[in-house]
């Protein structure tokens, strides 16, 4: 029996990997065991998607600490460094590009076993993104490469990587909104919410665009901006709140009466609302993969992106916080009558996990 160690410690990371359960469980020679970080450990942000998403209880918390992200990266690896001593796996799974999966990443490969990094091979080619370079030092350090899509394919061979190496599986973000679907359906999000029937759905996190009060004190305007056209929907991420009220900017956004502002959502309510928005104004990078899926357009605040099938086959647009650049954008979704066909993207399908997991099996075979 072959054993697989999964590595989460974010929001994404969790969405990721809904999947692996079911899929590994149909696997006679494979076992795997959860391995949770404690990146993300709060309520918001870690337990409700457990208890959302049917993932099983981690099988180790790592509970890892530190006051920067630094510190917060050598925990993880001290402490997984000891764990993997203990539990020997086969082979070790990371997701994405969050300081947990670079910190397991480094781990698994100092200690000799076998690594395998979902979403391979995306680049901004942004240096000043820390995602950007755990991105490059994950994939520099694995064995195996999942990729979502072809610009994926392209870079990594680029990077000299093996082509015998690279796996073109999919999304396993997308299998999540696939095995959810009716779920998210029957979610009672847009009447709690007292959801008008048009609206925008708002989210930001990067520190490029909220940890200074000059770039935030700008959001804040363009939304408010934004709010007179369109009724919005905030999800304030647990890092944006402290910004706002740090920077005094909360109480005007919650003075407007077309700003509804809501606590960071978990998964569910938070896809009713992705499914149900005229459009989504936002800095994240999951979510372009959502809303392409979907159907639903989405202006990204961002200079690049590392997914960039998102702007060729998809629903994304690249904006600079600028007023002028929004509103063009707000004023012209608007004035679109129904919804955007969702467009087909190769492998989106909902069945990625299932197409990794033969591969890992085979490859665990060998």
């Amino acid at each position: 029996m072959k054993k697989v160690t999964i590595c989460v410690g974010t929001r994404p990371n969790f969405i990721k990997v809904t999947q692996f359960d079911r899929c590994i469980g149909n696997q006679p020679n494979m076992q795997y065991e959860l391995v949770h970080t404690g990146q993300h450990f709060d309520a918001n942000m870690s337990q409700v998607f457990f208890e959302e998403l049917n993932l099983k209880k981690p099988d180790v918390f790592l509970g890892a600490k530190g006051d920067s992200q630094i510190e917060m990266m050598a925990d993880i690896m001290v402490k997984f460094e000891r764990h993997l001593i203990e539990s020997k796996p086969d082979l070790v799974i990371v997701p994405g590009d969050v300081n947990s999966s670079a910190a397991c990443a480094l781990v698994a490969s100092r200690l000799g076993i076998s690594l395998a990094h979902l979403e391979s091979g995306l680049r901004s080619f942004d240096r000043e993104m820390p995602e950007e370079i755990n991105r490059i030092i994950i994939d520099d350090l694995s064995d195996l490469f999942f990729v979502t899509e072809q610009s994926g394919i392209d870079n990594l061979i680029k990077e000299n990587k093996s082509k015998d190496q690279i796996h073109f599986v999919g999304n396993t973000m997308i299998d999540s909104l696939v095995a959810f679907e009716s779920t998210i359906e029957k979610q009672d999000t847009l009447s709690r919410l007292e959801s008008p029937d048009e609206f925008a759905l708002v989210t930001f996190h990067r520190p490029s665009n909220v940890d200074t009060s000059e770039q935030l004190s700008k959001l804040v305007s363009i939304l408010t901006k934004v709010s007179e056209h369109i009724p919005l929907i905030f999800s304030i991420h647990p890092r944006t709140l402290n910004r706002l009220k740090e920077f005094d900017l909360l109480l005007r956004l919650e003075a407007n009466n077309r700003i509804n502002c809501v606590n960071s959502l978990g998964y569910l309510d938070f896809m009713k609302l992705l499914r149900n928005a005229k459009m989504v104004i936002t800095d994240s990078g999951g979510i372009q993969e959502e809303t392409s899926f979907l159907g639903v357009p989405c202006l990204t605040i961002r200079d690049n992106t590392e997914r960039p099938i998102t702007l060729d086959l998809g629903t994304n647009t690249l904006s600079e916080l600028e007023e002028n650049y929004v509103m063009n954008f707000v004023r012209r979704e608007i004035s679109k009558k129904g919804d955007e066909e969702a467009p087909k993207i190769p492998l989106w399908d909902g069945l990625a996990t299932k197409r990794i997991v033969d591969i890992l099996s085979d490859y665990l075979e060998r």
